[in-house]
């Protein structure tokens, strides 16, 4: 249970701060996203540096990782984590499932959002 509080928290949070940026940066461009880009790459950048950390010491406790990685970045951006599994594929010399995933994830993507759109339609 407390695993779960810790995601939770974790994630509100990042939502939240993934909302402002967003809504503050996005306005700037019209066919841009800044502030989704910023989001993603900081998001990114995060999740390295927490996972990293991890990884390399007991810098970071396992439920101070938890709230870190899997709450507060998967509620800052998703694009973290697929960044960081990517990332894992490569680094394993997995070339091809690394390739794979990455196209089919972008593009199959695209075409759920364009699904998840036209569906609402019907609704």
């Amino acid at each position: 249970m407390k695993q779960l509080l810790l995601v939770f928290f974790g994630g509100g949070i990042g939502s939240m701060l993934r909302y402002l940026i967003s809504k503050y940066f996005n306005s700037y461009f019209q066919h841009f996203f800044l502030g989704t880009f910023l989001v993603n790459i900081l998001g990114c950048l995060l999740i390295g540096i927490i996972l990293g950390l991890s990884l390399k010491s007991n810098y970071l406790t396992q439920n101070q990782t938890l709230l870190l990685s899997t709450g507060f970045c998967g509620g800052f951006t998703t694009f973290s984590t697929f960044a960081f599994e990517k990332h894992s594929l490569l680094r394993a010399g997995e070339l091809m499932h690394f390739s794979i995933y990455l196209i089919a994830s972008i593009v199959v993507g695209v075409i759920a959002v364009a699904l998840g759109l036209w569906l609402s339609k019907l609704l």
